[in-house]
């Protein structure tokens, strides 16, 4: 089975990806692994990606593609892989198209996980840390038992810049505008699979599961 994973930041991708490698066992296939991968195998593609990285500079598409190129060229992805991170615009999309048909393969789904953006400030919002032991804390599903104060040593609880109402919904936003013309290329292709991820983990791995086994 060959997919691509979807959702936006707190939508629970990552949660989701690791159920799907668990039970079906495809190779889960990030960006960020791509190019460390890449890098410390010392490739020419690999040293490319990480001059551009040193510099804090973008990765170009045409590194980044063929980074992904000689990934799912790979052995362990002849049965399948699970991507996620890549593609990121209609281009890398089309581009990962040309890929799968020189390697003989096509997506089989698009598996986006849809949560209200509303339930998404939320969980983004909600995360507390420890600032003496590291310790995190979410204010609505992991609250400590005194607020502010850490259960485990007692220490101050804060709130990372990053995960601010005016950050996160900005990130949020920025998201969604870049993700809108992929959902859209991969609708009109036939491949997208929405999936609710407001329900509980584990039901929002039994809708994923219900439609991967008409893969098997």
């Amino acid at each position: 089975m060959n997919l691509v994973l979807m959702g936006l930041p707190g939508a629970g991708k990552g949660t989701q990806a690791d159920k799907i490698v668990e039970k079906y066992g495809v190779p889960h296939i990030s960006t960020g692994d791509m190019f460390r991968a890449a890098m410390k195998e010392g490739t020419e593609l690999g040293l490319k990606a990480k001059s551009f990285m040193d510099k804090g500079e973008l990765v170009p598409d045409e590194v980044t593609i063929g980074i992904v190129r000689e990934r799912l060229s790979k052995s362990d992805c002849e049965n399948g892989f699970l991507l996620d991170g890549f593609p990121r615009t209609v281009a890398q999309a089309e581009a990962l198209e040309n890929i799968l048909v020189e390697l003989g393969k096509k997506i089989d789904y698009v598996i986006n996980i849809q949560v209200d953006q509303s339930i998404l400030m939320e969980r983004l919002t909600g995360r507390r840390i420890c600032k003496s032991c590291g310790a995190t804390y979410h204010l609505v599903f992991n609250p400590p038992a005194e607020p502010g104060t850490c259960d485990r040593c007692g220490g101050e609880l804060y709130q990372r810049p990053d995960d601010n109402a005016e950050t996160v919904q900005n990130r949020l936003e920025v998201n969604m505008k870049q993700t809108q013309p992929l959902l859209d290329f991969y609708q009109g292709k036939g491949y997208l699979k929405n999936i609710n991820g407001q329900q509980h983990i584990d039901q929002v791995f039994s809708d994923i599961d219900l439609l991967l086994k008409g893969l098997i």
